[in-house]
C-alpha cells in the first residue's frame, strides 16, 4: 500500500502495522519467545528422566 505525504504524492513504503502478513508475523514471533521463555514444569521433566532411564534399561538388556 502507497500512503500520501504531506504534498499529496506517495511513497512506495508499506507501513508493517497496515500489512496483514507482517502483524500476524509479529504476533507469530512474540508468542513463539513467550513460548521459549517458559519453563518446563517439573512434572514433564520427571517425565523425560523415566523415559531416559527406560530407554537406558531396554538398551542395557537388549546387550545381554
Amino acid at each position: 500500500m502507497k500512503h500520501k505525504t504531506g504534498a499529496g504524492r506517495t511513497t512506495g513504503t508499506t507501513l508493517w502495522t497496515e500489512d496483514p502478513n507482517a502483524q500476524i508475523a509479529a504476533k507469530l514471533k512474540a508468542l513463539y519467545q513467550s513460548v521459549q521463555e517458559e519453563a518446563i514444569p517439573a512434572r514433564f521433566l520427571d517425565l523425560l528422566e523415566k523415559l531416559d532411564a527406560a530407554e537406558q534399561q531396554s538398551a542395557l538388556q537388549g546387550r545381554e
